[in-house]
């Protein structure tokens, strides 16, 4: 019944897309991960372009990554030094996951799309926790980040769960992060800027 709507399998693409995308503002690489071993174990179709998400190699390679970045997240002021990398990095891989659900929109409209909504949504929520994690840097003395790190650990393995079992669901939920987030991570940097200028 759904498939009869106009251009629904584009905005189900967009939906999933979108919450791929806020997943890997938390993390990089647990929602590529995830996307790898769901893939790989055929719960999700693949697009031949991105077929190599699927594949063993890339399916290792995201997991020792994701097991990686979780635990030096947990490594006082590491964290902070991750964060300057973060947003860029961030910003590529909600990219590419959200180009992977468009591929065959053409290529130029597929990547545009994919830069502005997938990168712009992962690089939104990245920055926003990077200036709560330096706030909590600054505020704690680096012992609060924990809480952060497991937070934003949680926020990526449900939101990409969400992504590929309910979409609907998790663009709603990532529209929500993104304007939490902007909020909550101006907040963090004006506290934080007022404690640097303080003496």
């Amino acid at each position: 019944m759904l498939d009869n709507i106009p251009y629904f399998s584009y905005v189900l693409s967009a939906f999933i897309g979108i919450g791929l995308a806020a997943a890997t503002g938390f993390r990089v690489f647990l929602p590529m991960f995830a996307v790898s071993l769901a893939s790989y174990l055929h719960w999700i179709p693949m697009n031949e372009s991105f077929e190599w998400l699927s594949g063993l190699p890339a399916l290792i390679t995201t997991g020792i990554a994701t097991i990686a970045e979780i635990l030096t997240y947990y490594i006082p002021f590491v964290d902070h030094l991750l964060d300057t990398i973060s947003v860029p990095m961030a910003t590529v891989a909600g990219s590419i996951l959200f180009a992977s659900q468009f591929a065959d929109l053409g290529t130029f409209p597929q990547w545009a799309l994919a830069l502005i909504a997938g990168g712009g949504t992962a690089a939104t929520i990245s920055s926003g926790f990077a200036g709560i994690r330096a706030a909590s840097t600054a505020t704690t003395g680096g012992l609060g980040n924990s809480v952060v790190g497991t937070t934003e650990t949680a926020g990526a393995g449900i939101m990409s769960v969400l992504a590929m079992a309910a979409p609907f669901v998790a663009a709603v939920c990532a529209v929500i992060l993104i304007i939490l987030v902007v909020v909550y991570g101006r907040k963090a940097w004006r506290k934080l800027r007022k404690t640097s200028i303080e003496p």
